[in-house]
């Protein structure tokens, strides 16, 4: 199992610790390092930062949201940095929700999201190719445009630029089993949000029988500290930010996903207070088992022993949201 540093995406403002910790995690052997974006930072802009001031690091973004770019605009993000870091990128991508891609990026959410994501990534594999022009005549991406207000002059164009990678790989964020399955078709890894190693079924049986190559590759934060409670109220306030404020009243993937993991009242609950406006409430009715079986977190002989049940899954990068050099150095030692 290989590690990968994943710094997430910036809150008020970029954070001073990011380059220092990367290069650390590079130093340490750790295979890659993550960025992502939500409706403030970008992924890529930060990762090309990063990519100036490392060299073998592998550069991914955990993840960068379709709704934010055509599927062309990705490829282009994605090839040019490839050139720039000598071929380092790992492009993850997810679909997000509908309060975030209506709300934020002002576009309709996919009726289909599968169809949606399917075509998306076949017009970033067909830029990665450069075998031909780029043409789709999907329903929710078409090249060229041909849709009833289209000039009717679009054309069909192969990129200019000669991508560094034909197989640059494409990763996807998935929750629900029929998306889990699809990307295992379609795509080069999954990352998961919440992996919990005693529970694979959760996301169907598409993990029961993996293409060779396949990369699963989830996060979870991690934390050398001594009182194992304490060092959960950072993962229980993404969870309760996420599960509750992540998503409408009626439609949230973060808190479908929580009830298939055996949590469905307090799911419900977490959103109930956060949509009230009790948000530190919603925190603290995260469940610490909940937390504690997504996360590593407490002394380094227990973090050492629940290390070992992600191991034995099919988790092939376990991407570590360590916000301190400690936990880096440690996390490295105990998977050498």
């Amino acid at each position: 199992m290989r590690l990968g540093l994943a710094l997430g995406y910036w809150g008020r403002g970029p954070s001073p610790d990011h380059v220092p910790l990367a290069r650390e995690a590079e130093r340490l052997g750790y295979h890659s390092v993550w960025t992502a974006e939500s409706w403030g930072s970008d992924a890529f802009t930060p990762l090309t930062w990063i990519a100036a001031q490392t060299t073998t690091i592998r550069l991914g973004t955990a993840v960068a949201q379709m709704a934010a770019r055509s599927p062309t605009t990705t490829a282009m993000h994605a090839l040019t940095l490839d050139h720039l870091s000598g071929g380092r990128v790992m492009l993850g991508l997810g679909l997000s929700g509908p309060q975030v891609v209506e709300g934020w990026y002002g576009r309709p959410f996919p009726t289909s999201p599968l169809t949606a994501t399917r075509e998306y990534v076949d017009v970033v594999r067909q830029v990665l190719r450069r075998e031909g022009p780029v043409e789709s005549a999907g329903r929710f991406h078409s090249h060229p445009y041909r849709g009833p207000d289209s000039s009717g002059l679009g054309r069909p164009l192969k990129p200019i630029t000669h991508p560094l990678r034909a197989d640059l790989p494409i990763l996807l964020g998935a929750e629900g089993p029929k998306n889990v399955a699809q990307t295992v078709r379609i795509a080069d890894g999954w990352l998961p949000l919440y992996w919990a190693p005693s529970r694979p079924e959760v996301y169907g049986p598409a993990l029961a029988d993996l293409p060779e190559g396949f990369l699963v590759a989830p996060m979870a934060q991690v934390k050398v500290c001594d009182d194992v409670a304490a060092g959960l109220l950072p993962v229980k306030a993404m969870l309760g930010f996420y599960i509750g404020g992540m998503g409408h009243a009626a439609r949230n993937f973060h808190a479908d996903l929580m009830a298939r993991m055996g949590y469905e009242e307090e799911a419900r609950r977490i959103q109930e207070l956060f949509l009230s406006g009790r948000r530190e409430e919603a925190v603290l009715a995260v469940p610490d088992a909940f937390a504690d079986e997504i996360s590593l977190v407490g002394p380094r002989e227990r973090i050492a022993e629940r290390l070992e049940s992600w191991r034995k899954g099919p988790v092939t990068d376990l991407l570590a949201l360590a916000p301190d050099p400690l936990t880096l150095r440690v996390l490295a030692e105990l998977n050498s």
